[in-house]
C-alpha cells in the first residue's frame, strides 16, 4: 500500500525587470530586478490520484500574475511584492490553503548622471521569502547570499585537538575570507504594522550595514564566533527580526611556500583555495524569539 504525501507545485524562476519611470529622488529611473518562484499547497491530490485538474492553477497563470502585479504595485520592495502575490493566491483560489514565494533580487547602481544608465553590482543577492498560510497565518523571512567579505588580519585559529591526521599548522594571523548567506526572520507583528507599511528596503539596508561593520570590527579566534557575532548584530541592529541563521563558507588562503626561490614571504602572497572548504552554520535567536515561522520550512 502507498499514500499521497506533501506537495506543491508552481513556477520557479520567472524572471521580471519592473522599471519605475522617474521614481528616483533625483527624478531617474528605479529598477527592481528578479527571480520569482512561487509554490501552492492545498487540495491537490485528485490532480495526482486521478489526474483531474480541477483544483490546479496553471503555473502559467502564476507566471502571468507576477507580471500584472508587478505592473500594478510598481517598484516596491520584494517583501511587499511577496505578501501581495502570496495574499492573492491563497484568496482567490479556494482549493489552495498555502502559497510560498521567493525572491531573488539582484542589484543595478546607477552611472554617468542620465538617470537612466546602471551597472550590475554584483556584490551580494538579496533574498525574501513569504508564506501565507490559511490557518497558520504569514511568515516573511529576508536576507542576502553571496556577499563576499575580507580580513586581511585580525582574526587566528588555534587551541583545536589533534589527531593523527592533523597537519594543520596553528596560527595567530591569518586571512578570514567568506560569503555570507543570511537570512533573518522578522516577528509575526512586522507582516502588519499598525499605522503604516514596513519600510523593508530600510530594514534590509541596516541588517546589510550591521553584518559588514561587525565582520570588518570583531576580531575573531573562529568562523564560529565571527557566525555568532554578525547573527547578534543584525538582531540589535534590527529590533524587529527575531531569529537569523548563517551559512558561512571559509574560503582559505594559505601562504605560498617561496623559499625554494629563495625569496621571505612574510603575509604577502597566498593561494586562494575553493574546494574543498570548511562550512559553518548556525542560528542566532532573540531572548523573546516566537517559534520558528513557517516561512523555514
Amino acid at each position: 500500500m502507498v499514500r499521497l504525501g506533501g506537495n506543491q507545485y508552481g513556477k520557479a524562476e520567472i524572471r521580471v525587470v519592473r522599471v519605475a519611470r522617474g521614481a528616483a529622488a533625483g527624478g531617474g529611473d528605479v529598477i527592481r530586478d528578479w527571480s520569482v518562484s512561487t509554490s501552492l499547497s492545498g487540495d491537490l491530490a485528485d490532480s495526482h490520484l486521478t489526474g483531474d485538474n480541477a483544483n490546479v492553477l496553471p503555473t502559467d497563470s502564476q507566471k502571468n500574475r507576477v507580471y500584472a502585479l508587478a505592473r500594478e504595485m510598481g517598484a516596491v520592495a520584494p517583501e511587499a511584492f511577496a505578501l501581495e502575490l502570496g495574499s492573492f493566491f491563497v484568496s482567490s483560489q479556494p482549493p489552495i490553503t498555502r502559497a510560498r514565494v521567493s525572491i531573488e533580487e539582484y542589484g543595478w547602481q546607477p552611472v554617468g548622471g542620465t538617470g537612466y544608465s546602471f551597472a550590475r553590482t554584483g556584490d551580494l543577492i538579496r533574498t525574501t521569502t513569504v508564506v501565507r498560510d490559511a490557518d497558520l497565518g504569514v511568515s516573511v523571512v529576508s536576507g542576502i547570499k553571496d556577499l563576499v567579505l575580507m580580513n586581511t588580519t585580525a582574526s587566528e585559529f588555534w587551541g583545536y585537538p589533534k589527531d593523527p591526521y592533523t597537519t594543520l599548522p596553528e596560527t595567530t594571523d591569518r586571512i578570514l575570507a567568506t560569503a555570507v548567506n543570511a537570512s533573518w526572520r522578522f516577528r509575526p507583528s512586522m507582516v502588519a504594522p499598525p499605522g503604516r507599511p514596513a519600510d523593508w528596503d530600510g530594514l534590509f539596508a541596516a541588517a546589510r550595514t550591521a553584518i559588514t561593520e561587525t565582520f570588518a570590527q570583531a576580531y575573531s579566534y573562529s568562523l564560529q564566533q565571527m557566525l555568532y557575532a554578525l547573527g547578534s548584530a543584525v538582531i540589535k541592529a534590527v529590533p524587529e527580526v527575531c531569529e537569523v541563521r548563517l551559512a558561512l563558507p571559509n574560503k582559505h588562503h594559505f601562504i605560498v611556500d617561496l623559499a625554494p626561490f629563495g625569496l621571505e614571504n612574510e603575509r604577502a602572497v597566498y593561494h586562494a583555495d575553493d574546494r574543498p572548504y570548511g562550512l559553518i552554520e548556525g542560528t542566532v535567536l532573540a531572548d523573546d524569539a516566537p517559534a520558528a515561522g513557517i516561512a523555514w520550512t
